[in-house]
């Protein structure tokens, strides 16, 4: 959903080595692996430049390590830090890798014996792992689950079950440069039209009214508020709250008329098929657009860039109501093959539940931690943390039914279709009866 940043590091410890052989993101993948063998072990703790990745191949579980964790490369040096200190604390070997797949690879190393024992992923891909049978439930205690955000907790359930521990918590939301646009517009309407008059009065400076990715393939994660601000969305739910993959919402009432809104901004140039992952962020970083919708991962490349940006909630679209973003989270798993089960479950239920792990988490990727105590510290420190945690107080968990894999595609091509000039009735009906056949495949 967002670019990445290569970033990779080799530390060793006492009794800790830990591995660095790859990078990349959890999503899109950007980079690939060298496969650089552990460094020794050493008496004493060095951190040097790993080399640059050159495939994307899965890393290697260290068969030395007593704990094995795979995360991207965003995430690595934080999670290295703990990781060492686990370690040393409990007298065991722990290997952090970097994955430029995790999902995808940690699926197919479980298959044959050579996963990690804990992986950093997002919510979503909780249906499938279950189905998959690669993930085993984890025993929270109820003390330390009344610390951490409801909504959080509640996306690591599947059938009610418990299976992941959260760190961080994230939506998208409305960044503005304050320096073109000093207030927030409440309704797409406004936004509209103040962005097109700053475009206009720029003399060429600024390229774009508003920045939102969507590629010639389109992204359903950006769609998706377009379609609930009108009722619509992807999927029903049941009496209990859950998604219901029977029912499905793309071509419903409200879905539609959330369809004729992307239409209607594609027509007008506002939204475009020539933005997308490669490019969203360096156009509103290079000061291109007065408005971004996007998550907080690009605060960090926004502050490097030198902008003064704010954060507000997503406009309000004419004849319904606000956008609502997917509410996303952040987790560690343990896997149903840990070689060390044990040692896995202390981990990430005694470390990754702890302040100052949350919010080194926090500092590495900028989303609001999910530990109450450590987003309140964090909510203090930089006010666009809570703005961005307010924009998303109202919004829907993600689904984490294995479903949702047949959704992706079709709906983020059929928003893209319809942002370059088609219907967008026949275009969502169609969407409707593809993401129905592809779940009916299995």
């Amino acid at each position: 959903m967002h670019k990445r940043a290569y970033a990779t590091v080799v530390a060793a410890s006492g009794a800790v080595a830990l591995l660095v052989s790859g990078c990349g993101g959890g999503g899109s993948s950007t980079g690939g692996s060298t496969g650089a063998a552990a460094p020794a072990t050493t008496s004493s703790t060095t951190t040097t430049a790993a080399a640059s990745p050159t495939t994307t191949g899965a890393p290697k579980r260290d068969a030395n390590a007593d704990l094995v964790i795979w995360t991207d490369a965003d995430r690595a040096q934080a999670v290295t830090k703990y990781a060492d200190a686990f370690g040393q604390e409990n007298g065991v070997t722990v290997a952090v890798q970097i994955s430029t797949d995790v999902r995808q690879q940690f699926k197919d190393a479980t298959k044959v014996g050579q996963g990690p024992d804990v992986i950093v992923g997002a919510h979503d891909w909780l249906g499938e792992l279950v189905q998959n049978a690669t993930v085993a439930p984890i025993n929270l205690s109820p003390d330390v689950t009344a610390k951490l955000a409801p909504n959080a907790v509640a996306a690591t359930k599947f059938n009610g079950q418990t299976y992941g521990v959260p760190y961080a918590v994230e939506n998208i939301a409305l960044m503005r440069n304050t320096a073109l646009a000093p207030d927030a517009p409440t309704t797409m309407d406004q936004l509209v039209a103040e962005g097109t008059k700053i475009k206009d009065a720029s003399g060429g400076k600024v390229t774009n009214v508003l920045i939102q990715q969507v590629g010639k393939t389109g992204n359903a994660y950006y769609s998706y508020p377009y379609l609930a601000a009108y009722g619509g969305g992807i999927f029903a739910t049941k009496a209990n709250g859950d998604y219901d993959s029977t029912k499905l919402l793309v071509d419903s009432a409200g879905s539609l008329k959330g369809a004729a809104e992307l239409a209607k901004l594609g027509k007008s140039k506002v939204l475009s098929t020539n933005v997308g992952d490669d490019n969203a962020e360096a156009l509103f970083d290079a000061g291109k657009a007065p408005f971004f919708i996007t998550g907080p991962w690009a605060q960090t490349n926004a502050k490097k860039a030198g902008i003064k940006y704010a954060v507000s909630n997503l406009p309000s679209l004419a004849g319904g109501g606000p956008m609502e973003p997917f509410l996303g989270v952040q987790m560690f798993y343990v896997s149903a093959k840990a070689k060390n089960p044990t040692i896995a479950q202390e981990f990430v239920t005694n470390y990754v539940t702890r302040e100052d792990v949350q919010m080194a988490l926090f500092e590495a990727t900028g989303r609001p931690p999910a530990l109450t105590t450590a987003y309140e510290k964090a909510a203090a420190e930089d006010p666009m943390v809570k703005a961005f945690y307010e924009a998303g107080k109202n919004g829907k968990p993600m689904p984490n039914i294995p479903a949702m894999n047949s959704v992706w595609g079709p709906l983020g091509q059929a928003a893209a279709d319809v942002i370059s000039g088609a219907d967008p009735t026949s275009r969502f009906t169609a969407a409707q009866k593809e993401i129905a056949a592809n779940i009916a495949k299995g």
